[in-house]
């Protein structure tokens, strides 16, 4: 079955109730935010075998006001369309999805930025502030952080001035970088397309790497971003200088 031939849905209260029971089971992080108005939008539509786009934009608005981040609220919506029967979620309503989630955001205007919205990763400031914490440790005990730890940067980065693919593509990768991770490592976007996750160099360093391959490549087809990645993805080992102040400028190097 293809994104175009659904099956015969089950009525709207029905799947509506079977999307968000999926849905918690599988992908949504806190299941007593999950129900939005926009959300019965979106089935009706789908029921009425209408547009889902302009629906769509409005769940994204609806999530993005909520802080839901643009990877959950992608794979949200995907468990709807698979609960309907189709093998997946129209290209066009993904689209819709993420430019409203975009509209819908709205940045501090005091407060430093921590975490990246698009990617759900830390940003640059976040990553300066562990790296900061590790030459900190280095020095109390006499290490060299260049023999203990170092940048693994990705780069899948592609011309576009399209706004949804640049979400789309920051999504993936850091759901990806997380896959092959785990939530809480040291990990930020450094501009679009570019990522850099600091790690420990050890054993585990190689398996690591191909690890994150493996993700990257999963979650570009499950996603389908594939064509708005870099491919196959630039991944490499970036050494780290001397003192904290320049590695912050490496950092800054790399994203020019």
């Amino acid at each position: 079955m293809n994104s175009e031939t659904p099956v015969p849905a089950p009525a709207p209260r029905a799947l509506i109730q079977r999307w968000e029971s999926a849905s918690v089971d599988t992908v949504w992080l806190r299941p007593g935010d999950w129900y939005t108005p926009a959300a019965d939008a979106l089935v009706e539509s789908l029921e009425a075998r209408l547009d889902t786009a302009p629906a769509a934009y409005r769940l994204g608005q609806a999530r993005s006001a909520a802080g839901v981040g643009i990877t959950e609220a992608i794979d949200d919506m995907a468990v709807l369309f698979k609960a309907a029967g189709y093998e997946s979620a129209p290209i066009r309503s993904i689209r819709s999805l993420c430019e409203g989630w975009t509209t819908g955001t709205v940045p501090p205007l005091d407060a430093p930025v921590m975490t990246d919205a698009e990617s759900g990763l830390g940003t640059a400031e976040y990553l300066s502030q562990r790296l900061a914490e590790v030459y900190g440790t280095a020095a109390r005990f006499e290490h060299v952080v260049n023999e203990t730890h170092a940048l693994v940067m990705v780069d899948v980065s592609v011309e576009s001035t399209d706004p949804w693919q640049r979400i789309a593509r920051n999504a993936a990768t850091g759901a990806a970088l997380r896959g092959a991770y785990g939530e809480g490592h040291p990990m930020a976007r450094l501009s679009d397309g570019l990522y850099a996750v600091l790690v420990e160099r050890g054993e585990t360093l190689g398996a690591g790497l191909a690890t994150l391959r493996g993700e990257l490549g999963e979650r570009a087809v499950a996603m389908k971003v594939d064509s708005l990645m870099r491919q196959p993805p630039r991944v490499w080992i970036e050494s780290l200088p001397g003192t904290h102040a320049y590695a912050c400028e490496l950092m800054e190097s790399l994203q020019r």
